[in-house]
């Protein structure tokens, strides 16, 4: 072999060693950098246009994707048929954490994907281990003190009906679940504490799908007609029905779950309900441990932890008003978180 060959043979050596070595050191980085955590969210029927419980929960996903890095996605729920599918597909794409993002997942929907998908975590908002018949490891439940937040905007309802000289309020539940009889019953409580003989009419519309706006626009009609002067909606987007009768007959609504003041001035407050804060925390404890991440159990949001609370108040109300409802409900709500004002959840 020539000088010239021998030369050309090395220089080949060292080019395939390095790009060898290369090859190992690239892939050491990439199995010492933390794989990227997959999360998602399966909205319930009506998705992201219900302008509130649905919507805040991608929101709290948002914050997430921005501040631990996580890979997030969000499956909107068309049917009720599709509550099931999504979870499964959201399993089977190899999301580390999926949520179910309503009460209806704990029948049926997330036990059986659940159990079919053991090594995956999930979350559900408005689930309790007792609605999936038990304690399941690979489940947390995320529960709200909704009765809290129901007494707060009671409230400000009885007294803004106290101020009007017309002693009547209502609430429009999409359909009896567990949430929405805790907000009636700490709305109906507060604002009896507040204001005797204020009258307080608690109806549903029926609506299983959440959807369906004219049905809620029917039963505040009819509720207004009777002379509430206060419609509180907890309904999910069937509530924006309720929230265009108010606006149409000139009284006052109260939003759910987010801060609804942006559907205008209509709106008297709102119940909050910070989805948008479980997704994140919940997130959160997930990406710092996930193998630490304990399932099996329920996290309890309240005024307490900043869970609930109430929203803007609409500018319709004289200032002096506002002052005055605002005072009276930061102090009732430290008397709950005190313990001096338990608001019964039915």
């Amino acid at each position: 072999m020539t000088k010239r060959a021998v030369l050309y043979a090395a220089l080949a050596s060292l080019v395939v060693a390095a790009a060898v070595l290369g090859s190992l050191t690239a892939g050491s980085g990439k199995a010492a950098r933390k794989a990227t955590i997959k999360v998602a969210i399966v909205t319930d029927v009506g998705g992201l246009n219900d302008k509130g419980f649905n919507a805040l929960s991608a929101v709290g996903l948002q914050r997430a994707e921005k501040k631990f890095g996580v890979d997030g996605r969000i499956f909107i729920t068309q049917t009720a048929a599709d509550r099931q599918p999504n979870l499964a597909t959201a399993a089977q794409q190899g999301y580390d954490l999926v949520f179910g993002v309503g009460v209806l997942f704990a029948f049926g929907p997330l036990p059986a994907v659940a159990k079919a998908f053991p090594n995956t975590m999930f979350a559900g908002v408005d689930v309790a281990q007792g609605d999936i018949g038990g304690p399941t490891k690979n489940v947390r439940g995320i529960q709200f003190k909704e009765q809290e937040a129901g007494c707060l905007v009671g409230n400000i309802a009885a007294l803004e009906a106290k101020r009007e000289h017309k002693l009547s309020i209502s609430a429009v539940g999409a359909n009896k679940v567990t949430a929405i009889v805790r907000f009636q019953a700490g709305y109906a409580y507060c604002a009896k504490r507040a204001v005797k003989g204020i009258k307080v009419a608690l109806n549903y519309a029926n609506d299983p799908t959440f959807t369906d706006q004219a049905k809620c626009k029917a039963t505040a009609l009819a509720q207004i007609a009777a002379g509430s002067r206060v419609v509180f909606q907890i309904a999910g987007q069937c509530g924006l029905g309720a929230v265009d009768a108010a606006k149409d007959k000139k009284v006052f609504a109260i939003g759910v779950d987010a801060d609804q003041s942006f559907l205008g001035p209509q709106v008297l407050t709102s119940a909050r309900k910070r989805v948008d804060q479980a997704v994140f925390d919940t997130i959160g404890e997930y990406v710092k441990n996930p193998k630490a991440f304990k399932g099996g159990i329920d996290k309890l949001y309240d005024l307490k932890n900043q869970g609930v609370g109430f929203g803007k108040l609409s500018p319709l109300v004289p200032k002096a008003a506002r002052i005055a409802y605002a005072k009276s409900t930061n102090a009732l709500a430290r008397q709950i978180i005190a313990g001096k004002v338990t608001p019964p959840a039915q």
